[in-house]
């Protein structure tokens, strides 16, 4: 498989793609003044304790207060060491009381100062997820600080290969220093040199920590993850990765510094495009984000799929559309639902999305079926950076799964809701709005009285009363004994009027 790294700089945004086989598979987006906070540690305040929720909303200096959960303190419980990791950092846990867990008044104080590191970025209406279990991350490991944990990658799936790497790490660890590590999977078949180099410099990063803790402000930043650029190196860069293009030249020789230093094996792949159409152009990745910003993804086939985004999770509808099948009703649905595994799992990773999903498939009668197209969408998913977990076909037909999600997504980042429809996706027919006109001069005139009134709409609503609505108003007009004169203005919405007592 062909795999490419883009990277797209301007002065105030930065945009990493990935695309795999020509086809844009990944996006991450970085604005200078709304850069993501994962990762970040921070110098917090425990504003308000909730016993109700075993929770607190810790102040970091961010505009919401960023919320902390009695599982996510360390020492709040004593759960078995996880040592196989799928996404190679720590994970929050959920925000449901563990039996072992002490009561969050036990843990935490109202004003009381304490090292945070955010998981999860303010979503939403939602502050940032935070944990007090730090972990900072290099190109081959991850530093679990004071944990003495070492966990290995669960996509090294070779037994040897774990055993030898986590070996070096237990032999190579800081003695005296107490540190966890977990082992990722761009560490496979690295020698111990490299382990040294990482396990030096995630020392170094952490000593800056513990000094900026006693020498920062409360809610001050003690430690910022990488910029995109750098992570986007740092994490998604393999041996598989063909090239990574960077169409900033300032950019592109701090990357190359960067994999010098943590990567070296790597860092020719590292190349400046100088071309005179831009880069994204070059592999129509503009257009595919686009297309990841609409609600309706076209199959090969000529079926599609229907993708909606509510607060609570995101809902997949698979059809068959134009497409008819050979055989039978069976091997239809059985075709264009194995197409859509694949798009599906690609839709998730391209948009971002996260949380809960439900996939409405195609009803298929046959077991074997169904099978072979939940193989085909976890197959698919194997190759998502994210933690995802699929659960079987539910008794109404439905795909249950969840993807974890730590950033907004893709619509999310780049979209607001309309102003047009007040974010309902739905605007109210012209016929709808000149109704509620109706209504509105009837109650206006009851209420105040009035020798005339003046209708203000939108030109579409102002051009239908008085084109198809004429005997409609000469009728109210008679009923209330008014006369009714309409004006129409551009910056109306359709949605928009005013009924004016002259």
């Amino acid at each position: 498989m062909s795999e490419e790294i883009l990277i797209n700089v301007t002065p105030r945004e930065t945009r990493v793609a990935v695309v795999e086989n020509g086809m844009l598979q990944e996006l991450h987006i970085e604005r200078g003044w709304r850069r993501g906070v994962v990762g970040n540690i921070y110098k917090g305040k425990v504003q308000r304790i909730m016993p109700g929720m075993q929770a607190a909303f810790v102040d970091i200096g961010l505009e919401r207060a960023a919320f902390l959960h009695a599982n996510d303190i360390i020492n709040a419980c004593a759960p078995d060491v996880q040592t196989d990791v799928r996404d190679e950092a720590p994970v929050a846990a959920p925000a449901v009381p563990s039996p072992g867990t002490r009561p969050i008044h036990e843990l935490l104080r109202d004003g009381q100062e304490i090292v945070v590191q955010v998981v999860k970025d303010p979503i939403g209406s939602k502050g940032a997820r935070l944990t007090t279990q730090l972990s900072i991350p290099s190109r081959y490991l991850v530093l679990l600080p004071g944990s003495g944990v070492i966990g290995v990658s669960a996509r090294i799936e070779d037994e040897d290969e774990r055993a030898r790497l986590k070996g070096l790490v237990a032999e190579l660890a800081l003695p005296g220093a107490g540190h966890g590590y977990i082992v990722r999977t761009n560490a496979e078949g690295q020698p111990s040199e490299a382990l040294v180099e990482d396990i030096a410099y995630l020392d170094r990063a952490w000593k800056l920590v513990e000094e900026q803790f006693g020498n920062s402000r409360l809610g001050s930043c003690i430690y910022e993850d990488l910029s995109l650029p750098m992570r986007a190196v740092r994490d998604l860069m393999r041996r598989d990765v063909e090239k990574v293009k960077v169409d900033s030249r300032e950019t592109c020789e701090r990357l190359r510094q960067f994999a010098a230093r943590y990567m070296p094996g790597l860092a020719e792949k590292i190349e400046h495009y100088g071309g005179e159409r831009p880069v994204f152009d070059l592999y129509g990745v503009d257009d595919e984000i686009q297309r990841a910003l609409e609600k309706q993804v076209p199959l090969k086939s000529g079926g599609y799929l229907v993708l909606d985004q509510t607060e609570a999770m995101t809902t997949v509808d698979v059809n068959t559309g134009s497409f008819l099948g050979q055989r039978n009703l069976e091997e239809t649905a059985f075709r264009t639902n194995l197409e859509a595994a694949q798009a599906v799992a690609r839709q998730l990773r391209l948009r971002n999305l996260g949380g809960i999903v439900i996939i409405d498939f195609i009803d298929m009668q046959d077991a074997e079926h169904r099978r072979q197209v939940l193989r085909t969408l976890e197959k698919a998913l194997q190759r998502d950076h994210a933690k995802t977990t699929v659960y079987d076909f539910s008794p109404l037909g439905l795909v249950e799964m969840t993807r974890k999600r730590t950033v907004e997504s893709l619509e999310r980042q780049l979209c607001e809701p309309c102003h047009e429809c007040g974010g309902r996706g739905m605007l109210r027919t012209a016929e709808t709005v000149i109704y509620a006109i109706f209504r509105e001069i009837v109650r206006a005139v009851r209420q105040f009285g009035s020798a005339s009134l003046l209708v203000i709409a939108s030109a579409n609503v102002v051009a239908r009363i008085t084109e198809e609505e004429s005997a409609a108003v000469a009728e109210l007009e008679e009923f209330i004994g008014r006369d009714i004169r309409f004006q129409a203005d551009d910056q109306y919405s359709q949605e928009q009027f005013d009924v004016v007592l002259l």
